[in-house]
């Protein structure tokens, strides 16, 4: 099995992958439009750079794109908010840019679907900034541990504390000087991403399965693989 180290390219979702991810496992979100700011408690259908979403029959937002007969232009902004509790638990913040336009009536009758074209969107984290257009989003979809991510990260953090300890043989000793207190930060197809902290601060660093997962299933085999390399002690890791 071999893992990058060094300056190697680590493998990882693309921005536009992420996006999508986002997108998919998102339950709220905020639009801007006209001038102000509508909180919508919602999930989000994204079907390349569209966008579905509900919104109540009678709000602002609802009516202002009903008078928009070419579509309201808005920004969407979007909390990425890590599953498990760590500091700093903000992981990447979305803002998509585009234009609403009314679907069609609930069968609730009480809200309407709503739908946004994305023209471009920009996704910014602690460790980079990236910025995608509507036509890269189309080309992309969400990775496909984005669903079952927050489940199997906090069932991780709160049932397998063991093999988390053992997991921090593969870091960098250096890193692992003073003893900090792990957790599982992030995932997907690629990898497992955890988060050291100190007293003073915290760093993340990336190992990476030999190669990607292809659904839930695969992933549980991909983190065998990892535990057994940290049992044989095979040195591995990225920030």
């Amino acid at each position: 099995m071999s893992l990058p180290t060094g300056d190697a390219e680590v493998p990882e979702p693309t921005t536009a992958e992420r996006i999508h991810s986002l997108l998919c496992t998102t339950s709220s979100l905020t639009v801007r439009a006209l001038g102000e700011h509508h909180d919508l408690d919602t999930p989000v259908s994204a079907h390349g750079s569209r966008l579905r979403m509900r919104a109540p029959l009678d709000a602002p937002l609802t009516m202002a794109a009903a008078h928009a007969t070419e579509g309201l232009a808005v920004v969407l902004d979007v909390t990425d908010v890590s599953p498990v509790a760590v500091r700093d638990r903000v992981r990447a913040r979305l803002t998509l840019a585009g234009r609403l336009h009314l679907a069609h009536l609930a069968d609730d009758g009480l809200s309407v679907h709503l739908r946004v074209d994305v023209a471009h969107a920009v996704l910014a984290t602690p460790y980079s900034t990236g910025a995608v257009t509507g036509a890269d989003l189309a080309l992309a979809a969400a990775d496909p541990m984005a669903r079952h991510e927050a489940a199997m990260l906090t069932h991780f953090a709160d049932e397998h504390a063991d093999a988390l300890d053992v997991l921090t043989r593969l870091l960098d000793p250096v890193l692992r000087l003073r003893d900090p207190d792990v957790r599982p930060l992030a995932l997907d197809r690629h990898g497992l991403v955890l988060r050291l902290d100190h007293p003073d601060g915290h760093r993340d660093v990336r190992l990476v399965f030999p190669e990607p997962a292809r659904d839930a299933e695969d992933f549980g085999h991909r983190m065998h693989d990892l535990l057994a390399a940290a049992r044989y002690g095979q040195p591995a890791h990225r920030s």
